[in-house]
């Protein structure tokens, strides 16, 4: 399997891939910054509950919007220019966040801004279907959205250096990641007009694209199953410090360690995902992921028990993370001429989902009293989700739609 993966990878242009993975990774770091530190800054603060969750998750939801324009704008202007546009605001939001954020307003609108480093996912994912062919898909894509690990080491560093400088002085330690980044994607990625794309969608207009994908029901299934799935999974890494500290009375560094342990889990999934999706379709996938992700939702219980506790959320980041993957194959066989638009969408939809559950948590840990009622709704969400993919299956299967079927 590992020789199989070597060689997919040499099939296309390696190096615009490794430049939209790290592009991907910097500003994934810079996207869960706030929730990485988010004890730190809700004890300064003061927060309720459900304002906790609202701060981690105001920076999610700015991705979302965001990732709805950067997507077509990738494909009509070209995803290296846009690419580098989004690092240069990247740059600003952190410049804010260094210098300002004195109160939890000003945080929410720090937090908005920071939104852009989100829509870094409408970028890396098209460049890497650009740079390689359809048979390699799925492990291209799954590579480039391993910097989905990007919260792997916001939560790890972050709240060591806040511990020891100040949570300030992060956003501005973050600068130096992001100006490396803007100068190497510069040097590796190759311009649009060197990959293999559709170069007609340079002459389409922007209401143009967003009409095309708006009007592909397939579109919307992929939007309500990466809601969950990546929604999940950047949601739970945003709040799982703030989960593990208010449940467990785990320190702000440790919490962080936790945490990056299961977002590890989920970005080594992703790329495992995308690359058995190659080889075994990903539809036939689907419907196992989400009763799994069901089911271990339901198995949290009461969260008593911490041991069994991570162990589960652990679980539920895997298999998260390779629902992700394979949801992407899906999507880059469908919209292949259109993977930026396609990318904008359905990131779009993982990011609101992504808002929805730090703030969903927050809510009904305000509410009831335990966070058990934010897993269980997780768990009902998956079940859906599940029952979705069951029902396209069977009609794919009725309708003998080959154009979907050979997913």
């Amino acid at each position: 399997m590992l020789r199989e993966g070597l060689q997919s990878l040499r099939a296309g242009h390696w190096p615009t891939l490794l430049g939209a993975w790290l592009h991907f990774e910097v500003s994934f770091m810079v996207w869960l910054l706030i929730g990485a530190m988010g004890i730190a800054i809700s004890q300064e603060f003061s927060l309720s509950a459900s304002q906790k969750g609202i701060l981690v998750g105001i920076p999610l939801l700015g991705g979302a919007l965001l990732r709805i324009i950067v997507g077509p704008l990738g494909d009509r202007l070209g995803a290296k220019t846009v690419g580098l546009g989004i690092l240069g605001l990247e740059i600003i939001g952190l410049l804010l966040g260094w210098q300002r954020g004195t109160s939890f307003e000003e945080m929410l609108g720090i937090g908005l801004f920071l939104g852009f480093a989100g829509a870094s996912f409408a970028i890396a994912l098209p460049l890497a279907s650009q740079a390689y062919p359809s048979a390699h898909q799925g492990l291209a894509m799954g590579v480039a959205a391993i910097g989905n690990s990007g919260v792997l080491l916001a939560a790890f560093l972050a709240p060591r250096l806040a511990e020891a400088l100040g949570w300030h002085q992060v956003f501005g330690i973050m600068l130096l990641p992001v100006v490396g980044t803007a100068l190497l994607f510069s040097w590796l990625v190759r311009s649009a007009s060197a990959l293999t794309i559709n170069t007609s969608n340079t002459q389409k207009g922007l209401g143009a694209l967003l009409r095309k994908g708006l009007q592909d029901p397939f579109m919307y299934w992929l939007c309500l199953l990466y809601g969950v799935t990546f929604g999940g999974f950047v949601g739970l890494s945003s709040y799982l410090p703030i989960f593990f500290h208010d449940q467990f009375q785990i320190g702000m560094v440790n919490a962080g360690t936790l945490t990056a342990l299961c977002a590890l889990a989920g970005s080594v999934a992703r790329p495992l995902g995308g690359f058995l999706a190659d080889r075994f379709g990903g539809l036939n996938f689907l419907q196992g992921l989400f009763l799994m992700m069901t089911a271990l939702c339901l198995a949290t219980g009461d969260l008593n028990h911490f041991a069994l506790a991570f162990t589960i959320v652990l679980l539920i980041m895997f298999v998260l993370g390779f629902g992700n993957g394979v949801i992407f194959q899906v999507a880059s066989y469908r919209f292949k001429a259109m993977m930026g638009t396609a990318s904008g969408f359905i990131g779009a939809a993982g990011g609101i989902g992504g808002f929805l559950l730090p703030s969903g948590f927050g809510w009904l840990k305000e509410t009831t009293g335990t966070f058990s009622a934010g897993f269980l709704v997780l768990g009902a969400v998956s079940g859906l989700a599940c029952l979705s993919a069951m029902i396209v299956q069977r009609w794919i299967r009725l309708t003998n739609h080959k154009s979907i079927s050979e997913i």
